[in-house]
């Protein structure tokens, strides 16, 4: 599953302001990123005269409009779609998915609250929470408090609870293979190797942005004496 980042708050709070920020710094720090925006309001996307437009009057449940820059799909739902499900279904090669809403999500959070929007902010008691984003500077909070204009801080903050903690779960599976044949190793024991694979290769030199793909392939070379002394 890829990893889900729900900006959270009330209507007014803030949150698209947030998005718009966060989205290009992300991908400043090398990451694929997709966005994801809950509407509790029926929406058109289409203009009315529009050739999709009329494929969909005509009683088409899914209208797909497709260029050679990009594709558009219209779909008839009998449901409000979770997070999980509209990422599994719809999003493909990212990195991470920066949603905005879906407060009821079992994800990762982030709450975006004003003071002027509310008396307090509504998900403090949301095990999912990770912090909130707010211009007041005194509020005692929970969770971590981050300026509301902050957005290198909530960054950081997704790359340390979120990113870093799915790297470490898709890298958490590793096979060894000894002159060709598997060795098992225990749970306990892949989870080190990845951690600390994982961990050295981030720090070097020439590794920019998040790793993908990693191997490590060691070959011991036999010195040419001890070669022609076992032959």
């Amino acid at each position: 599953m890829k990893p889900i980042i729900c900006i959270s708050g009330i209507s007014g709070s803030g949150k698209t302001t947030l998005v718009e920020k966060l989205i290009p710094e992300l991908i400043s720090r090398g990451y694929r990123v997709a966005s994801v925006k809950h509407d509790a309001h029926r929406f058109e996307i289409d203009k009315e005269g529009k050739d999709s437009w009329r494929h969909k009057q005509a009683g088409s449940r899914t209208v797909v409009l497709a260029s050679p820059e990009k594709v558009a799909v219209i779909r008839d739902l009998d449901r409000d779609m979770g997070i999980d499900e509209l990422v599994d279904r719809y999003v493909e090669d990212v990195d991470i998915v920066v949603a905005e809403g879906f407060k009821g999500a079992l994800n990762p959070k982030v709450e975006v609250w004003r003071k002027a929007a509310s008396e307090a902010p509504v998900l403090l008691k949301d095990p999912h929470l990770l912090a909130v984003a707010t211009d007041d500077k005194e509020i005692d909070l929970p969770v971590p408090r981050i300026d509301i204009n902050d957005v290198k801080g909530v960054a950081d903050l997704i790359e340390e609870k979120v990113l870093r903690g799915a790297a470490m779960e898709y890298f958490g599976r590793v096979n060894l293979y000894v002159n060709g044949r598997r060795i098992p190793m225990k749970d306990f024991v892949q989870d080190f190797v990845a951690g600390a694979i994982l961990g050295m290769a981030s720090s070097l030199k020439g590794v920019e942005g998040p790793i993908r793909e990693l191997s490590l392939r060691i070959e011991e070379h036999m010195p040419t004496k001890l070669q022609s002394k076992e032959e």
